[in-house]
């Protein structure tokens, strides 16, 4: 299913982790107890991220090995990734964001040229 990813969102003890998600028909299916999916089919990016200021929006930064060993006692992704399709919530239309971006870099703050 083609458009925005599905942002599957974890609640840690000490971090928040994000996983997305492109088919949330294939992620029912894979809930509802469908081994048969790859896990590579299910993700859209094979990776976990973290919000380092908690919650499900703002800045997304990989997941760091210690952060994952923290949370769920080891550094299996395939593992890490199939507990937060299972027990993660969907937040939807929420944005990808990697880093600061700018909108218009030729104004400068408060330059007039003159």
């Amino acid at each position: 299913m083609p458009g925005e990813p599905h942002k599957i969102f974890y609640k840690g003890n000490e971090n928040d982790f994000i996983i997305f998600v492109e088919d949330v028909n294939l992620l029912e299916k894979f809930k509802k107890g469908d081994t048969t999916i790859p896990l590579i089919d299910l993700v859209s990016i094979y990776k976990i991220f973290t919000n380092r200021q908690g919650g499900s929006e703002g800045v997304l930064d990989e997941a760091s090995k210690a952060e994952l060993q923290n949370e769920f006692g080891k550094v299996d992704n395939d593992e890490i990734i199939k507990k937060i399709l299972r027990e993660g919530s969907d937040k939807q239309g929420s944005s990808i964001s990697h880093g600061s971006s700018s909108h218009n870099d030729s104004i400068g703050a408060g330059a007039t040229g003159n």
